[in-house]
């Protein structure tokens, strides 16, 4: 994505604006190293101070529905076809917008409604739900999503993008959700969780981290650039589909800091020793943590998280060495999933070890989390030898 100063004309939509940057007619937003510059005009604010019910945010849609709201949308739409950022990265920014209109710590559910309403105006199919004290945001999407609420309207599905801030904890049993409905204004796009970009980010908010693991019997170091501020793009992500989770892209410049070393050392190296010199190279460079240690609760960290976190699982490992296999031989592969570990198996023209057999192809176990032993290509720890397993995702060049 392009990295330009974007402005914002926003009219009169944000009302009762705190101005907590920039001039009186203006407030900025860093967009994940991207300054956005946001000129504002306002009138009178829009409030939400009364309990929540139908009736309340009917009455609080209608009034923002009155405003001037047209440049806002004009302008985030003005921004989504020059930069084309997936729609994960585009409702960060649909989020930052509405924190800057009202802040979330002020009026949650004030904040939550900004999100609604912009996510409905500029072309989403977003439904709210409340209880009467709760307000939950829904977005139609058609992705797998197992971590996170979802609730089914005329045969579409529609995942909630808030459960998080309710500490991924309402019994459901005991509350009960009821749509609020208002007229859709024009035809309705699915959201995707598929990313395929990650934004340019300033070179000057990457650090260093060494990255360090031995292989037949050599030492071998790697400066990486990483960034902070990965970690708060998937602050939220929920756990997605394999074919998305191990397709999202690294940014530039942790791409470059890494990819070209790694073919550098492979230089000389037959496909299967580099494929080996992969599979330690995630095994071992990295302490193993468990999810519940890391983030107490069910998560999936992209190849370039796997690189950020001190700390990641079989499932985060998988997702990095298959990343680096397909960057660096694009090899067919396939996912292996047990009741407890996540492993994976690579193609390659001849068989490694005992093959595993898929669709009349023949696959290498490559065992990318560290075991008792030291498993060489085409080995598994004895006790999975005979266990069943799922192929939860195929990769076919």
């Amino acid at each position: 994505m392009k990295r330009p100063l974007v402005i914002l004309s926003i009219g009169l939509l944000l009302s009762g604006l705190s101005l907590r940057a920039g001039t009186p007619e203006s407030i900025h937003i860093d967009f994940y190293g991207t300054a956005i510059e946001l000129p504002v005009t306002f009138t009178s604010p829009v409030s939400f101070a009364k309990p929540i019910s139908a009736a309340s945010i009917k009455e609080f849609y209608s009034q923002l529905s009155n405003t001037n709201y047209d440049p806002v949308i004009g302008s985030l739409e003005g921004y989504r076809a020059e930069n084309k950022p997936d729609d994960w990265l585009f409702y960060q920014l649909i989020r930052k917008t509405a924190q800057e209109i009202s802040p979330k710590v002020e009026n949650y559910p004030r904040y939550t409604l900004y999100k609604w309403f912009l996510l409905n105006k500029l072309g989403y199919d977003a439904i709210l739900s409340t209880d009467g004290e709760k307000l939950l945001m829904y977005v139609r999407s058609d992705d797998e999503i197992y971590d996170i609420p979802f609730r089914m309207k005329d045969g579409k599905k529609y995942a909630c993008l808030n459960y998080h801030d309710y500490g991924y904890n309402i019994d459901f049993s005991k509350s009960v959700f009821e749509e609020v409905a208002v007229a859709a204004s024009r035809e309705k796009m699915l959201f995707s969780y598929k990313l395929d970009h990650l934004p340019e980010f300033r070179p000057e908010h990457y650090r260093e981290k060494d990255i360090r693991f031995s292989y037949a019997g050599n030492d071998y170091g790697f400066k990486v650039k990483v960034n902070e501020e990965v970690k708060k793009i998937f602050a939220n992500y929920p756990v997605t589909d394999y074919r998305w989770h191990f397709n999202i892209p690294m940014s530039n410049e942790t791409y470059k800091s890494l990819i070209p070393q790694l073919k550098e050392d492979l230089k000389g190296k037959s496909v299967k020793s580099g494929v080996s010199f992969l599979m330690h190279f995630t095994r071992y460079s990295f302490e193993y943590k468990t999810d519940k240690e890391n983030f107490g609760t069910e998560k999936r960290l992209s190849p370039e998280q796997t690189l950020l976190y001190e700390g990641s699982d079989c499932e985060d490992r998988v997702a990095l060495f298959f990343y680096l296999v397909k960057e660096i031989y694009n090899l067919p592969m396939i996912v292996m999933t047990y009741p407890d570990h996540v492993s994976i198996a690579v193609a390659f023209e001849r068989p490694v070890g005992t093959p595993v057999m898929y669709n009349g192809k023949a696959y290498s176990v490559c065992e990318p989390t560290p075991q008792r032993k030291d498993l060489p290509i085409g080995r598994m720890e004895k006790g999975r030898v005979n266990t069943p397993y799922e192929v939860s995702f195929v990769y076919s060049p």
